[in-house]
């Protein structure tokens, strides 16, 4: 897979990454490459079933091939489902303009569509399913991804809590099994001499490739996710599971069968070292998977080709789920018709349970498997968790030698990991705006919460060194620089009250070309501090298109009160304040925005365009709203070549229809409210354009 994530090889967003060595795990999930650290969890029920959340570290004993082991980080985790707030004349909520670590608290999701293995008849099944899956239990807390064991470029999503993104990856969703080798030899059945023979499976030498690269893909999704402590990680496997005897044991079958034997193996030791749980889900349901002899006009009982054979083909398979799923702690929801009920079961132990760590007393890497039992000490209890690991082979990896002194090994880490990282607050507004071709400028704000960093007093001052550090991933896996920012903080008392009461921020830009990127930002100090926030974006093509929208930058008179600063600031001078990320405003606040409309008519005879700004209350009502209405004629001669169109205010050199609105918020009472921006062309047949902010007024 070429995606960040569907590689399972994350692409290094910054050249010079040291996996540093850490002590125990940080409260809340975070993103490590330890060597010798292990990291468990444990589910723990009363004689009623009833999950059990009282326990105390004390209470818990775990011994590593019979060896008690001193228990360095200890945490119950006890996750709700947060749902999203929309407004009631909205179908969907809104989705957020602004990304922020603050709510990374959530389960983990890492859902592969084995793709390979599922039948072509059944997708539109595995889609409603695991659609259902998302739209009834995750929450804005979750993190959750999708992935394909086939590799396809683009069809995949890293990690994010955008609920659309992860059902567009799902909708994308096509099986490519191959038909069973039943069926295969049914189907082209020979006649000679002794009578009708079974004919040849076409597909002989593809299985056992499909089914090696299915457990190299999932031993390499573990690695991958290996890095992220303090959470449980959940690998919802999709699947029917291999269609390959992996227990064959003479002649060529035998040699492919022990090397998937070892594939398999390594899926399961990756997947133990690094605690992710397996839960392989079933999409046949109840069957006996002779519905497939449908396509076959007859059987061959005396060629031991026929009901029996078939079925055992669906047995194999299926214990090639249930070995996957009971090696890492997980479950195998097969010969079921109920998979809403495996995935709820799934979300419940996802959401209770108890994290343990620590560092065992053995530092051999033979590659051997060590055995872990987790006990406690009340009576009546029952206790849940995986059963050992496999420890590494071979000699401790050497990280990389860091070859850009001025990157810092947490900015490095926090641009890497896979989850947003919340030891510094952090959120992050970005706008894309049409840029020299073929390209779109990027307008990044990045606000911080101060009052988390280490300052240090001397001589009256308050000091502290901030590096802010950004690049941009796209759905392949290549890597967009950005920039690095240092921050030098020094401040007087009173300007340090103000800073930690209001926060500061900074402005950036870059550029990019249309297409869908993930952009990462990281902010962290000298002594190892770091926050960082996934931003899920799509930067159109403002190129083409009739009709096209930048994003919209908001600003308001309170938000000139945070202290800016300002490396690049692509919309300098055209909002009557620094653009802010900040959705929650007080009454009486003034809001401004800025955004630019785009048309793309060059023969298109003068017509007129409209664009309007409305505030509209929880049930549709609009509260405020301001408009404008422009000549496409301002676009036509030398205006347009010395910057865009008359009397708009666009950014120069752009030739773009600039429109800024201000918005009182004197006489709004405290509540719910989406902005709404619109831009209309009177040109026949142009479609509008859009965008809904969602904001509160307190």
């Amino acid at each position: 897979m070429r995606s960040a994530l569907a590689a399972a090889l994350l692409a290094v967003v910054v050249a010079a990454v040291v996996q540093g060595q850490q002590p125990a795990p940080a409260p809340g999930p975070s993103f490590r490459v330890e060597v010798n650290y292990v990291e468990l969890d444990a589910s723990v029920t009363d004689a009623q079933g009833n999950v059990v959340t009282t326990l105390t570290a004390d209470d818990f004993e775990v011994l590593e091939d019979g060896r008690p082991q001193k228990v360095t980080a200890f945490s119950l985790v006890n996750l709700p489902i947060e749902r999203a707030e929309r407004p009631l004349f909205a179908a969907q909520p809104i989705e957020a303009d602004v990304q922020t670590n603050e709510q990374v608290e959530g389960r983990i999701y890492l859902i592969v569509l084995d793709d390979l293995h599922i039948d072509p008849a059944r997708g539109l099944r595995v889609k409603m399913a695991v659609r259902r899956f998302i739209e009834q239990n995750f929450g804005v807390n979750d993190l959750a991804a999708v992935a394909y064991t086939s590799g396809r470029a683009g069809d995949t999503q890293d990690f994010t809590n955008n609920t659309r993104l992860l059902l567009r990856a799902v909708d994308r969703f096509t099986g490519r099994k191959f038909p069973s080798s039943t069926v295969e030899q049914l189907s082209s059945f020979t006649v000679g001499p002794n009578g009708v023979g079974p004919g040849a499976d076409t597909f002989t030498e593809e299985r056992p490739f499909r089914a090696r690269n299915v457990m190299n893909t999932i031993r390499k999704l573990a690695e991958f996710m290996s890095g992220v402590r303090g959470r449980r990680k959940a690998l919802v496997l999709v699947s029917e599971g291999v269609d390959y005897d992996i227990f064959a044991a003479t002649g060529p079958e035998g040699s492919t069968a022990s090397a998937l034997l070892g594939d398999t193996h390594d899926a399961i030791a990756a997947a133990t070292r690094g605690n992710v749980v397996i839960y392989a889900i079933d999409p046949r349901g109840l069957a006996t998977g002779t519905e497939d002899l449908i396509a076959a006009s007859s059987t061959l009982p005396d060629a031991g080709l026929g009901p029996e054979s078939i079925m055992g083909e669906q047995r194999r398979s299926q214990d090639s789920l249930r070995v996957l799923a009971a090696s890492t702690g997980g479950f195998a929801a097969v010969n079921r018709n109920d998979v809403d009920a495996a995935f709820a079961r799934l979300v419940t132990e996802n959401s209770s349970y108890y994290l343990l760590g620590y560092y065992p007393s053995s530092d051999r890497r033979s590659g051997r498997f060590r055995k872990i039992e987790v006990r406690v000490k009340r009576p009546g209890l029952q206790v849940r968790a995986r059963s050992g690991y496999y420890e590494p082979r071979g000699r401790t990896p050497v990280p990389p030698a860091r070859t850009v002194a001025s990157v810092a090994p947490a900015i490095a880490d926090a641009l890497n990991s896979p989850i947003p990282m919340s030891r510094v607050p952090v959120r992050v507004f970005a706008a894309p705006f049409k840029g020299a071709a073929p390209n779109a400028s990027l307008a990044i704000t990045i606000e911080l919460d101060p009052t988390q960093l280490d300052f240090v007093e001397k001589d009256g001052t308050f000091n502290e060194r901030l590096e802010v550090a950004y690049a941009a991933l796209d759905t392949n896996g290549k890597v967009f620089p950005g920039s690095t920012h240092a921050v030098n903080l020094a401040m007087k008392p009173d300007t340090f009250e103000r800073v930690k009461a209001r926060g500061f921020r900074v402005l950036s830009q870059m550029d990019l070309p249309p297409g869908r990127y993930q952009l990462r930002v990281a902010a962290g100090t000298a002594g190892g501090k770091v926050g960082s926030v996934l931003y899920d974006i799509e930067v159109p093509d403002f190129y083409r298109g009739a009709l096209a929208m930048s994003g919209v930058a908001l600003t308001a008179r309170s938000a000139r009160e945070v202290a800016t600063i300002k490396p690049m600031d692509p919309l300098a001078d055209l909002l009557p304040g620094p653009p802010t990320a900040a959705r929650e405003f007080a009454r009486g606040d003034i809001l401004a925005l800025f955004t630019e409309f785009y048309e793309n008519a060059p023969n298109a005879p003068a017509h007129m365009l409209e664009f309007r700004a409305e505030l509209r209350a929880d049930g549709g009502r609009v509260v405020q709203s301001a408009a404008d209405e422009r000549s496409s004629t301002e676009l036509n001669g030398p205006s347009a070549a010395a910057g865009g169109a008359r009397g708009s205010g666009a950014r120069r050199g752009i030739g773009g229809y600039g429109f800024a609105a201000q918005l009182s918020l004197a006489d709004v009472e405290p509540g719910l409210y989406v902005l709404h921006v619109e831009g209309r062309s009177r040109q026949a047949a142009t479609e509008p354009v859009s965008r809904d902010i969602q904001i509160r007024v307190r």
